[in-house]
């Protein structure tokens, strides 16, 4: 079809190139008018489709990206900083817990400190409560001690003045007594 078309257009085409080719326009149907109409006015289309239709599209299209890259970006940075955050509270974390740890462990030294202290204590007052005990039992022994000896001292008076009483006269009870009394001072 195309090839009867062309043949056509060569036996109609006249001398010149531009007149062959306004009467190969005319002679399929093209008047040149029209066509010159159509282009300016698909020119005109197009100018106003580019204008309100592709350029504002364009623009959006544009600043969408820009603000899918700037997403994209702010993505990354809290990202960064997510890890960062986490590693500065793992940090946070593990100096916390070397602190409790240590805490801990001077709480355990202190508290051991404080029982040795009051063991120590207590087994000075104990030993302080003994040594008192052993005094007041060495006093209260020589406190009978004496007590003994003074009832001792007055039995041994009264039965040798009984004793005597009988066979001896006033004045030799008198110096028994005062030697009786001597020798149980001295003892």
């Amino acid at each position: 079809m195309l090839i009867p078309l062309l043949a056509a257009a060569e036996a109609a085409a006249p001398a010149g190139p531009i007149e062959g080719l306004k009467e190969t326009f005319v002679h399929f149907g093209v008047e040149p008018k029209y066509l010159v109409m159509q282009v300016i006015s698909f020119l005109i289309l197009f100018a106003v489709l580019y204008k309100f239709g592709i350029k504002p599209t364009i623009a959006t299209m544009e600043e969408r990206t820009k603000k899918i890259s700037d997403g994209l970006k702010h993505a990354e940075e809290m990202q960064v900083k997510l890890t960062a955050a986490q590693q500065e509270s793992g940090a946070i974390i593990k100096k916390a817990s070397q602190d409790a740890s240590r805490i801990v462990d001077e709480a355990r030294k202190t508290a051991k400190e404080l029982l040795d202290k009051q063991t120590q204590e207590a087994a000075a007052k104990a030993s302080d409560i003994l040594a008192k005990g052993q005094q007041a039992i060495e006093l209260e022994h020589k406190k009978m001690l004496a007590e003994a000896r003074t009832e001792i001292a007055r039995l041994v008076v009264v039965t040798t003045e009984r004793v005597l009483a009988k066979k001896l006269s006033d004045a030799d009870r008198a110096a028994y007594n005062e030697s009786a009394a001597r020798e149980l001072a001295g003892v």
